[in-house]
């Protein structure tokens, strides 16, 4: 199905990703904003984490690797970052040029403002404030690539042409800049519970009691203090976009990247991070007798 109209992205800019950023057809990276530091990606049981400071802004860096238009749609603990509603594949995202980059900095409030992402306790997290906790703690990013378009050519009469009523306005959409797209709002809305559930940000189906999944989930909870990180909906800022068009070369994505994310002290608790072995300084088995030179001494001066 065809997409409609939607906004696009006014600007390519970003840090280069390197080894800390994820993915084929792009790169994606998380960025603390308040430091400029790429956060690392843990990988732990199948899932990559990241550890937030709380309090942070932060940035979900993507790089499109391709020669070719993405479409990246994007959401943070289940929620998509464009209209707030329940993630799902089939929504709006951004749209990225051949080689272009981006930073997507918090919750699209217009087309020229956000809510910064920001690192915070889970019960101060958008997702749980609207009454949506069960996937707070991951940033889900599905890619789809573009299809190609339609050639027209009309046979030729006389030498020349002839003039499609719509070669100019055809001409006008191609030649936007890159783009988050959608289709229309009520197709989002009306998207079924399970078409949510399949979304990048989906939880994993839990274990049920007394199974040997529970009995190793069950220390981890135990060992962790702290409360459970989320995305808060921040101050207000700029950040411009607007509209173009895209269509999707398939329904599903072509690539999905699913990050997880929680606090330094969570991803030790749980074993995510090894904590560091602590060392020991240099020990003197013989503290009370003098040193003595076993090689010859340079000379003085």
């Amino acid at each position: 199905m065809k997409s409609l109209v939607c906004f696009a992205v006014s600007a390519a800019f970003a840090m280069s990703c390197g080894a800390q950023s994820l993915g084929s057809l792009a790169d994606v990276a998380v960025i603390d904003r308040d430091t400029g530091v790429t956060l690392n990606p843990y990988y732990y049981r199948g899932e990559y984490w990241v550890a937030g400071r709380p309090g942070a802004r932060y940035a979900i860096e993507i790089r499109n690797h391709l020669g070719e238009r993405l479409l990246a749609v994007t959401s943070v603990d289940g929620v998509n970052v464009l209209s707030g509603a329940d993630a799902a594949w089939d929504q709006a995202g951004y749209v990225f040029g051949g080689g272009e980059s981006y930073q997507i900095t918090g919750w699209r409030k217009s087309s020229s403002e956000i809510a910064a992402f920001t690192f915070t306790a889970s019960p101060n997290s958008y997702a749980e404030r609207t009454g949506r906790p069960a996937n707070v703690g991951v940033i889900g990013v599905a890619l789809f690539r573009e299809k190609p378009p339609v050639v027209y050519s009309p046979p030729t009469i006389g030498g020349h042409p002839p003039v499609r009523p719509d070669t100019y306005a055809r001409r006008s959409d191609s030649a936007a800049a890159g783009a988050f797209d959608g289709r229309q709002e009520s197709l989002a809305e009306s998207a079924p519970a399970d078409r949510a559930a399949s979304t990048a940000g989906a939880p994993a189906p839990s274990a049920p009691a007394g199974s040997p999944q529970a009995a190793q989930i069950a220390p981890q909870a135990k060992a962790m203090q702290a409360p459970k990180l989320g995305t808060g909906h921040g101050e207000r800022e700029y950040s411009y976009v607007n509209y173009t068009e895209f269509a999707r070369l398939q329904p599903q994505p072509n690539e999905v990247i699913r990050i997880r994310y929680d606090s330094m002290d969570n991803l030790l608790a749980m074993g995510v991070i090894k904590r560091p072995r602590p060392v020991s300084p240099n020990l003197n088995p013989f503290p009370g007798s003098p040193q003595q030179q076993q090689f010859v001494p340079d000379p003085p001066g």
